[in-house]
Order: structure tokens, then sequence, then C-alpha cells
């Protein structure tokens, strides 16, 4: 269809009744799915096509589509369809897609959300997001060129991110005259390199997004392919959310709904599964088991929820349940963990340190999770492991991680809800990588918490004091160790049960195969916090000296002890005072290069944003320093 055809018309009953229009599409079933392929095999433009040729596109933008095309397009005095899609004014200049472009469009028989993605290697974090939530995926390949390593990258992680149905779409058939012999060889191509990385079945197809070949019809140019065109497959495909109903009930709670005293129940989406009235149900990570009263909506109560719907369920007994837990199916519960295996995503431009806290947020549950170095990165261009120390931006890897209590999951490959999560910097709320999780590591199953009969109250009361951690921070040479010496030294003298554990004396021992990069400056402040809470376990108070350059990494020890038993004592000493000194000439050596990673030199020191005690060694003696700390120490 050309620009000059006067039969391009948008659906009249959008523009004459929307209430009416709504309630004819309100029922169809949705399909998501994504484009994807290498840089110029033509996603926008077959995107822009699907719009034109539903008529989804409004008389205004039809114009402004026309304008734009002779003014910016590439297809000459004819629509560019790409400019549907392409919206970012550095995609229109550059003629590529950076960002993800969702557009809707419907039929009579489905509605779509589509996701332009883009092809380039360092825009891998946007297709996978795009990818995340879609049923589908087209995987275009440029007829000319065939299948190219792009087109490799794309595949493998649209089945890594768990996408069954595939599409391969062999674009721009005009431009190699529908020629079948070189339409056939690039499907036998794509089909070995497929099954190499597990994709068991995909549907091939022919096409011209520019001409339409193919699109919403079979096309005269190629009379020698039987197979479905684009939308009569989109339109009859089976969906994710049909699958997902013959699987086991699961429903994440995301709400308590309490309106008033005599009404309980737990809302939320089904994951996958049927429930009914009367079915028996497991609260998890409880194991806590009940059976379901009603199932409440804003339209009445239902008999059946499936996968896919959103409700209030309540339970024939008062159990303990609440936001994060999961509600499933009685006699196949999903499983509870603490440590995983997990494919993880690297979205942040800030590359990832094993052992640093986390925000992990796995459907309506929210943990804090540690990773470790990766056990290998994957070329996602030649599919390769490699040795990795750490991840970097739009790096995908391989490692395990844990977290501080157990999570309700399932694989991913089993269930995209309760395997799919993401990574949360705690001090940003930046979502710094996406993962999903394999499976539970053995020792998370065979180790467990033992009993004790005396707790650490009865500790701390056979001492007479109550457990604290006095946590020193600053720069090195500010005088950490010798302020904390002081303060121990009066805690002494007050008959306080004191222990000091030191930054150089902890490096002999206990840290002494760590080294000062920034991943072993994560992994040696989660050791020592780790010892620091055993020792307020047993009652002590713990004066801790240590750089701890990071800010992440003192909240994480403070998240590991009870409430206001931390005490972050921030020893603020200037830059130039602290090198002045130099006492073991540290800064020295790094001035002069022969010291990499020093903090404050070519390492950076967060300092403390509300320590409970700051001192100002400027205008403060060392002794009146230990002085201050103690006093706030015991109020």
């Amino acid at each position: 269809m050309t620009t000059n055809e006067s039969s391009y018309k948008a659906q009249d009953l959008i523009a004459e009744d929307i209430d009416a229009y709504l309630k004819q599409h309100q029922h169809k079933s949705l399909l998501r799915f994504i484009t994807c392929g290498s840089v110029d095999d033509g996603k926008s433009t077959l995107i822009g096509r699907l719009l034109y040729d539903s008529k989804m596109i409004f008389e205004d933008q039809l114009a402004a589509l026309e304008a734009d095309s002779k003014r910016v397009g590439t297809q000459g005095q004819n629509i560019d369809f790409a400019l549907l899609v392409d919206g970012l004014a550095a995609e229109r200049e550059q003629g590529i897609t950076i960002d993800v472009a969702y557009r809707f469009f419907s039929t009579e028989k489905r509605k779509f959300i589509v996701a332009d993605t883009p092809g380039h290697e360092q825009y891998t974090r946007n297709m996978v997001t795009g990818a995340s939530t879609a049923d589908l995926a087209v995987i275009l390949i440029d007829a000319r060129k065939g299948v190219l390593t792009q087109t490799r990258r794309h595949s493998y992680l649209a089945h890594l991110i768990g996408i069954k149905n595939i599409v391969l779409a062999v674009n721009k058939m005009d431009l190699i005259d529908y020629d079948q012999e070189q339409y056939e060889a690039i499907v036998e191509d794509y089909r070995v390199f497929a099954t190499s990385i597990g994709i068991g079945d995909f549907v091939a197809m022919p096409i011209s997004g520019f001409k339409g070949d193919n699109i919403t019809g079979p096309s005269p140019n190629t009379p020698w392919y039987q197979g479905p065109a684009l939308i009569e497959h989109l339109e009859t495909v089976e969906l994710d959310v049909t699958t997902d109903q013959a699987k086991p009930f699961r429903m994440p709670v995301q709400w308590v709904n309490r309106p008033n005293l005599d009404f309980r129940g737990f809302s939320g989406l089904v994951a996958t599964g049927t429930v009914r009235p009367g079915d028996a149900v497991r609260v998890l990570p409880s194991g806590k088991t009940s059976t379901v009263a009603r199932i409440v909506t804003m339209d009445g109560d239902l008999d059946e929820a499936v996968a896919g719907q959103s409700v209030t369920i309540t339970l024939a007994d008062e159990v303990d349940c609440s936001r994060g837990d999961v509600l499933s199916v009685a006699d196949t519960p999903p499983q509870a963990a603490d440590q995983f295996e997990a494919t993880i995503v690297w979205m942040a431009d800030e590359e990832m340190l094993p052992g640093r806290p986390y925000w992990l947020k796995l459907g309506t549950q929210t943990v804090t999770a540690s990773i470790q170095a990766p056990k290998y990165q994957v070329n996602v261009n030649t599919m390769e492991h490699l040795a990795a120390k750490t991840l970097d931006l739009n790096a995908i890897g391989v490692a395990n991680l844990s977290t501080d209590r157990p999570l309700v999951f399932e694989s991913y490959e089993a269930n995209r809800d309760l395997g799919g999560f993401i990574l949360i910097d705690k001090l940003t709320n930046a979502t710094v990588a996406a993962g999903m999780l394999h499976f539970s590591l053995r020792r998370a199953q065979n180790v467990h918490w033992q009993a004790l009969d005396i707790s650490r109250e009865a500790h701390a009361n056979l001492k007479n004091q109550k457990p604290a951690v006095l946590w020193f921070t600053g720069l090195s040479g500010a005088g950490k160790s010798t302020i904390a010496n002081l303060v121990e030294k009066k805690l002494h003298r007050m008959n306080r049960h004191t222990f000091l554990l030191d930054g150089d004396n902890v490096r002999h021992g206990l840290n002494k195969d760590l080294g000062f990069t920034d991943a072993d400056r994560v992994e040696n402040i989660r050791r020592v916090g780790e010892v620091a809470k055993l020792m307020t376990d047993a009652g002590l108070i713990v004066i801790t000296a240590f750089i701890s350059p990071f800010r992440q990494e003192r909240q994480m020890v403070r998240d590991m002890m009870a409430p206001g038993e931390f005490f972050e004592v921030h020893i603020d000493t200037p830059l130039a005072d602290a090198e002045a000194r130099d006492v073991k000439g540290l800064y020295k050596k790094a001035r002069s290069g022969q010291l990499a990673n020093f903090t404050g030199i070519d390492s950076p020191y967060e300092a403390p944003a509300n320590p409970e005690v700051r001192i100002d060694t400027t205008k403060m003696t060392p002794e009146e320093a230990a002085d201050l700390i103690v006093e706030e120490l015991l109020k």
C-alpha cells in the first residue's frame, strides 16, 4: 500500500464510539512479542507495516509519517514505516534502534503489544528488558546477508529469557527476487544453530516488511511457501498464559486485604494453575496449610481463578500470611531456599562487586542478596564460557548467590514469575541486573540452624552490658586505630567486656587471602561483619577500626545487627592531614604508583552521611574523641 491510496482509513468505530470499541476488544486475548535481529534487518519497518496494515494509525499520524518519510526517511518518496517506531531523535538521525519501543495494535481475533528491540550489542540490556514479558520472538534475518552474529546473539537471549515461540522471518525477500533456494539455505543454516543452543522448534517464513509480502496474507510472489502469513500465525499461536493454566497453582501475595474486622483476604495475580473454593492450599515459606473459602473480585465471587487473573482469596483458617508469601496447591508446593545458581544479565554502568549486598526482588518478595564471583561469563556472540572475576555493562554470566532469608522459588524454566528476579542498588534504588534462577544449591538444603539453649540475651546479662559494635571508619592515617585503642582501654577500666578488631591485624589471619581491589574490600568487610555479629551474640562490645570505604558495606554490617547495636564512628580527617602523617609510608607509595587501589588516591572513599558519632580530628585530641565516643555509647 502506498501513500497515494485513498483506501487507508483507521477503524471507524474507534473515532465514532470509543466505549463500544473498548467493549468489543475487552475479551480478546493479548499476545506480547518482540522483534529482534541484526542492525538494518528491518525490525522497525516490520512493526510499522503491522501498525499500518491493521489500520491503527490515525489521519494526523499518517500525515506526519508521510512528511517525515520525505524529510528523513530511507525509502525515497515511499512511506518509511520504521519512523512509526523509531521515536528518538538519535534513532532517526542514525537510522538505528536504541531504546525499546512498545506499540499496540489489534486484529479481529487478538490484541498485540510489540516491542522493537535494538540490534547493537551495547544495547543488550534494552533487548533483555523488552524480551522479559514476551510470549513470542520474531527473529528477523536480511535475506541478502543470512544468519549473522547478531542473529545468533538475539536468538540466544530470547531462548535464555524463556521465550518458547520463535518465528524466523527471512525479510527483504523482494531484494533477492524471492529466491526459494536462498531462503531454504538460510532456514537450514539457522536450524543447525538453533538446535545447538536448545531451540527445538521454530516457524520460518519468507516476508518483505516494506512490500508487505506474507504479512497479512499469502503473497503471490512466493507461491512455493505454503505456511501461514505472519499475522495469521500471531493470531493463532498458543499463549504462555494458556500453558501456565495447566501448571500447579501458584499465587504470590501482593497485598493483605483487610477492609474491616470481618474480612481478611490475600490479593495477587495467579501466576500458574487453577484454584477453586475448597482446594487445599499451602502458605510458603511457613508451610502452613488451609483451604480456599472464597475467590473474591470486584464483580463478585468466582467459582475458579486461572493463571493471569488478579483475585483475592480468603482461607478457611486463620493462618499467618503476608505480602511476599506464596499461596500454592498443598500437595506440590514450590521450594524455599537461600542459596542458588543463577544467570545474571548486568545492566549497570558500574561493574558488579561480588559480595556486595543488593536488594533482590522476585515477584512480591524482596530480600537482601549477595553474589559470588561468576563461575563464567557467556560470550553471547560465540556462546563460549569465559573466565571472569566480575560482570560489567551488558555482560551475562552464571554465578551463585545467597539471600538473607529463604526465597520461595521455582526454576525460571518452569515458572518465569517465581524464577525471574531483578537486583537493585541499595543506595541509589537503580536496577543493576536481571536474573534467572536455575536451582537451589545442595548446601542450602543440608545446612539448618541449630537451636541453642543459651541466648544472646543470657550472654549479655552475664556480662551486665548491652552488646554493641563501634564501627570506626575513615581514611588511612585518620587515627582510627589510635582512638579505638583508647576507647577500649577506657571501657576496660569500666569493667566492660570488649574486643578490638583492627584492619591490619585481621589481614594477618582471617583475611590474609584478600587483596585491595574493590571486590576484595567488600569481602573483607563482609567477613569482619560476620565475626562482629558472632561477638555481639556472645554479649561483647566490639570495636572495629577499618577504612571500610563503601557505604553499602557499612550498611550491610548495620543490617546484620539488632536495632540500636551499631554505632558508626566517622574519624573525619582531611586527606591532606592524613597524608601528612603517613605513618606507614603508604601514601608515598600510592603517589609514586607503587601501590594501586589506595583509598583517597586512586580508589574512592564514601564518607558516612549520618554517622552516630563524627570526630573532627582537626578540632579534637584523641583523648577527647575517646571520651565523647564512650559517652555516646553508654547513653
